[in-house]
């Protein structure tokens, strides 16, 4: 753990009825035409027309760009970028999950910075200042409204681009827990291990620090208190509100900590599988804990306490090892795949995703050293 604890957050409005916030929030910014990148899900649900209510209640203007995609690609970086100086617009405005803000933060980032997006690739690539950002969350799971990361698909690598940098933390989130309630219960569970396993990883990286922590273990009470009720009911409006607080703190507590090795390896699986993240986190995460777990196995007993495990008389191994069986038990209750092999994963995948997955940034605060083969044998376990 460092000594000196360094935080990075932006302006935070939560609560139901936060969207109403959009139009004012903007205008604080120095907005008049605002850039709205959505995908046609959100379009279609409603929720990027409420926005635009706020914003013309503003006096605002505004252009909508909402060709982005699940994996989003390097094309649509570029597609995107075209419209926005286009449009003369002077600011960003996401809304939708992490797809729609990750396009949101690279759009802004070649608008001022210039380049292809796969110059910034890795940490601390980005030197001017972007235009300003909002961002509103239609998920519970990405907590892109909060981090330094865009995660972008390079098409031709076939790969996800981890793009690293305090220049890309939003200027204000606005987290309404009401536009939960259009989400299935699938994509309601995916995007909920994808937050629970930003928590964990979060939780035992090398670059945890006492700020992050205290997100991450209170993360983790709510995903386990509330994700089976979310993904039961569309409009259990308290489940949904802990399940955005949940998606919030561990946003905030792996956008200053990191990551690890399952985002590693994730990250291979769904740049050339195109599978939903949480739904390759569900298989990849139990296999991550079990491999990382000799090297702090205080911490993943706190874990399995978190995630409302009886630990009382167990020794550190022993109670360590119930966070896993935690996880293995809300993964299948939830529904979601528990092998990589359901979602398309084959053998002779195996080589290049442990090779590319040595190379992302995630694997540097993994708190256990991993070489090709232990990759490669842990993407054998999860299939």
């Amino acid at each position: 753990m460092s000594s000196i604890c360094k935080h990075v957050a932006p302006e935070i409005i939560f609560g139901r009825g936060a969207l109403s916030q959009v139009g004012e929030s903007a205008v604080r910014l120095g907005a008049n035409k605002v850039f709205i990148v959505s995908d046609q899900g959100v379009v279609n649900a409603g929720w990027v027309e409420r926005v635009l209510s706020y914003l013309k209640a503003a006096g605002l203007q505004y252009e909508i760009f909402s060709s982005v995609t699940s994996n989003p690609k390097h094309t649509e970086i570029t597609e995107g970028l075209k419209r926005y100086l286009e449009s003369e617009c002077d600011s960003i405005m996401a809304v939708g999950g992490g797809s729609p803000t990750d396009v949101a933060k690279s759009i802004a980032t070649m608008a001022t910075n210039g380049g292809v997006i796969q110059d910034f690739e890795g940490i601390n690539k980005i030197t001017k200042p972007l235009p300003p950002m909002l961002a509103v969350p239609t998920t519970a799971g990405a907590g892109s409204e909060v981090t330094q990361f865009a995660i972008i698909v390079d098409k031709e690598r076939k790969l996800k681009m981890a793009i690293i940098s305090k220049s890309l933390v939003p200027d204000i989130a606005i987290i309404d827990p009401e536009v939960l309630q259009t989400k299935s219960a699938r994509l309601t569970a995916a995007t909920g291990i994808d937050a629970l396993s930003h928590a964990i990883e979060a939780y035992v990286s090398l670059a945890a620090t006492p700020l992050t922590e205290v997100h991450s273990l209170s993360a983790l009470r709510l995903i386990a208190q509330n994700l089976r009720e979310s993904v039961a009911c569309r409009t259990n409006m308290e489940a949904k509100t802990s399940m955005a607080m949940a998606s919030l703190q561990a946003g905030i507590a792996f956008s200053n900590a990191i990551l690890g090795a399952a985002h590693a390896m994730v990250h291979q699986v769904d740049g050339f599988l195109d599978t939903h993240h949480g739904e390759s986190n569900a298989c990849i995460l139990p296999y991550v804990m079990e491999f990382n777990l000799i090297a702090c196995p205080g911490k993943f007993k706190q874990i399995a306490e978190a995630l409302g495990e009886d630990v009382t008389g167990l020794s550190t191994w022993a109670a360590a090892k119930k966070a896993i069986k935690a996880v293995r038990a809300l993964v299948s209750d939830v529904g979601l795949a528990e092998g990589l092999a359901e979602l398309g994963m084959k053998e002779e995948y195996i080589p290049s995703f442990s090779r590319n997955a040595l190379k992302d940034a995630c694997l540097v605060t993994n708190p256990r050293d991993a070489d090709e083969n232990d990759i490669a044998e842990i993407y054998r376990m999860a299939m």
